[in-house]
């Protein structure tokens, strides 16, 4: 899955005119189309380039793809994770 052209950076797409709106939909929409990941708990939230994600994620496995698909659309360097581990007990 690719986002926009390898060679741009994320303040460089930004310019050309689409909001942290989108972006944040964007970034929703690859979440909630994998369907390895639990990403209700996921909240997107974008502080100028940066996105943070937050809220709660139920394995390791969960936070890395949520990282990583997020990475790919805004650059890896423009993603910070806040996001807590809610595992289920045994």
């Amino acid at each position: 899955m690719k986002f926009g052209p390898d060679n741009a950076s994320h303040e460089e797409r930004c310019s050309e005119g689409h909001s942290s709106a989108s972006t944040i939909a964007t970034i929703k929409a690859a979440l909630s189309a994998d369907q390895n990941i639990d990403s209700s708990a996921i909240e997107i939230r974008m502080l100028g380039p940066v996105i943070l994600l937050e809220g709660y994620i139920t394995n390791a496995a969960d936070r890395e793809k949520a990282i990583s698909l997020a990475g790919m659309i805004v650059g890896h360097e423009n993603v910070q994770d806040r996001m807590l581990s809610r595992f289920p007990t045994q």
